[in-house]
């Protein structure tokens, strides 16, 4: 909740947490069957870098980003139909993912998880049904954040959080 905070006072826009639920797994976890966008994210702890993302559909990451740059409703509504982005558009994700990692690195602090240090490693677009791409070894455990968001009054939409299990992260070799 404490992340759609923080890009809602971003986006001077309400942005509402429907159901939110966690799990951990021993994979990374597809989106939905439409393009993707994931924020990458890269978290330093106890001396070592392990990654994870933010998974938004593109039209929502479309329209997060078209209200960082105060674009009015009826230019964000045909922005949502794009599959391929303009660089302002791609700067204004980039911005985005800056706002998301420390949007995350807070959240953490806050739920009693000390000494991570989350930053933002860019985003990319997804394919449907394929799992982001960022460095993991397979088999290892990812606390899996699902939520049902919506933002303004377009209509919601599930993303996913993937993050370490920091609990169960190794420390670092001396």
């Amino acid at each position: 909740m404490l992340v759609c905070n923080d890009l809602s006072m971003i986006a001077d826009m309400p942005f509402k947490v429907l159901k939110v639920s966690s799990e951990p797994l021993q994979s990374r976890v597809a989106g939905g069957n439409s393009i993707h966008i994931s924020y990458k994210l890269g978290f330093q702890h106890r001396g070592r870098l392990s990654h994870g993302c933010l998974l938004f559909p593109l039209a929502d990451a479309i329209t997060l980003a078209s209200y960082l740059m105060l674009t009015p409703d009826d230019v964000v509504k045909s922005k949502r139909e794009l599959t391929t982005l303009d660089p302002v558009l791609k700067d204004a994700m980039l911005e985005i993912g800056n706002f998301v990692a420390g949007a995350v690195d807070a959240a953490l602090r806050s739920n009693n998880i000390e000494g991570v240090r989350v930053h933002s490693e860019a985003c990319q677009g997804v394919k449907p049904g394929v799992r982001p791409a960022f460095v993991y070894e397979e088999g290892s455990t990812l606390v899996i954040g699902r939520a049902r968001l919506q933002l303004s009054t377009w209509p919601p939409f599930d993303a996913l959080l993937m993050i370490p299990d920091f609990e169960a992260a190794p420390a670092a070799a001396a």
